[in-house]
């Protein structure tokens, strides 16, 4: 691809624009389109993406989802010339990528980056790029003017490679959630706890996103908590949205068919659809009123009192799991005639554990390990809200051999 060919740039969001900013200040023709209108002092732009690709060599596609590159294909498909080449640099779905390789064949290039503003600025991108040998040479130039570029074998394979590495992200943000929840419950300030985790395994992270995490921690509890909103999120121009992460994972999880822990803890996320990433990390623990039942379980427990269960629990709940081979569901006052008001015998030695708490508006969903002796047990809780108060709907048990 030489410097006179002409590139169009579809889709002129933070990616889209940044691209093709890069490729204009190189003396590259750009010309850009955005549904918005949004015009750019940096490279020509018009309002009909019919006459952006009509002169093309080159279109490349900065857009949100696999619905808008269909949508925006179909509008243009009849502009392009029979040579224009078509590089996706969007994040979709495998099977939507496989499909849009098929339908426009040879001359389609699914090229899907990891990076977000700043690499495009620095022409650090990584891509991945999938296409026909001869496709991708032609194309070659002008991604190698955005960052490395790496050969895949085909578009699902490409697209699917691309929501692997978003998942990673996904669980870095979530990382230094827990991190930053467990140094506010140690009373230490946030400068400290961000100088000692940028120097640690999540310090990429934290450097690139110290404008997002460095005020002190809000008062006010997580969003769906008992004790009411959180407070506004942290003010800034956001590289990659939450947004953006949360339909990432969602194609990731339906691609997969399998469940991904990180989108609970995407959705419960305060803030706008302009919201970076970032704020995902800063997130208060949950409220006190979340806890109480089951810090009340643990006192059943500890102490023996069967008091406390009924103060943890609804008076409906059932205890359920598998006992001595056969499964079992006790109704709460058969689960209380258990204890007897004094402790076990060898309580000093036991120890209990609340490992999770996700809260989702009116319901929670808790884990809790428990050490008896030479039994463990995990216990998985369902919690709900009634009339500004906690309590657990049911409980399920495994005891780990």
């Amino acid at each position: 691809m030489t410097a006179q060919h002409t590139i169009a740039v579809l889709g002129l969001g933070r990616m889209g624009e940044a691209i093709a900013t890069r490729l204009a200040a190189q003396g590259r023709p750009v010309l850009g389109w955005t549904r918005s209108g949004r015009t750019s002092g940096s490279f020509d732009t018009t309002g009909d993406p019919g006459e952006a690709v009509a002169k093309a060599d080159l279109v490349l596609l900065a857009l949100f989802d696999g619905p808008a590159c269909l949508q925006v294909l179909d509008t243009v498909q009849d502009s392009l010339r029979a040579d224009t080449v078509v590089v996706n640099l969007s994040t979709i779905a495998p099977a939507e990528a496989a499909e849009l390789a098929r339908r426009f064949g040879a001359c389609y290039l699914h090229a899907p980056v990891l990076g977000s503003v700043p690499a495009v600025t620095a022409g650090a991108l990584r891509i991945l790029a999938a296409a026909d040998p001869g496709t991708l040479d032609r194309a070659l130039p002008v991604l190698e003017a955005l960052g490395t570029v790496r050969r895949v074998d085909d578009a699902s394979t490409a697209a699917a490679l691309k929501l692997i590495a978003n998942s990673g992200l996904a669980g870095s943000v979530l990382a230094l959630r827990d991190s930053l929840q467990q140094a506010d419950a140690l009373g230490l300030s946030r400068t400290q706890a961000l100088d000692i985790l940028e120097l640690g395994h999540l310090g990429g992270l934290v450097a690139r996103k110290r404008p997002f995490l460095d005020s002190e921690p809000a008062t006010a509890p997580a969003t769906g908590s008992a004790a009411g909103p959180a407070a506004a999120p942290p003010v800034g121009t956001a590289d990659f949205t939450i947004e953006a992460l949360a339909k990432d994972m969602n194609l990731l999880a339906a691609a997969s068919d399998t469940p991904l822990r990180c989108l609970s803890g995407l959705a419960d996320t305060p803030g706008g659809p302009e919201t970076d990433i970032a704020v995902a990390a800063t997130v208060p623990a949950v409220a006190d009123a979340v806890l109480a039942p089951l810090r009340a379980y643990i006192r059943g427990h500890a102490t023996g009192a069967p008091g406390h269960f009924h103060s943890a629990f609804f008076p409906t709940a059932h205890i359920e799991g598998v006992r001595d081979g056969v499964f079992v569901s006790w109704p709460l006052d058969e689960y209380c005639a258990l204890f007897h008001g004094r402790p076990a015998p060898d309580e000093p030695a036991r120890s209990r554990r609340i490992d999770t708490v996700d809260v989702h508006g009116t319901v929670a969903t808790a884990t809790m390990t428990l050490r008896h002796g030479a039994d463990t047990f995990t216990d998985v809780f369902l919690l709900v809200r009634v009339d500004d108060r906690w309590r657990i709907a049911n409980k399920a048990y495994h005891r780990h051999p």
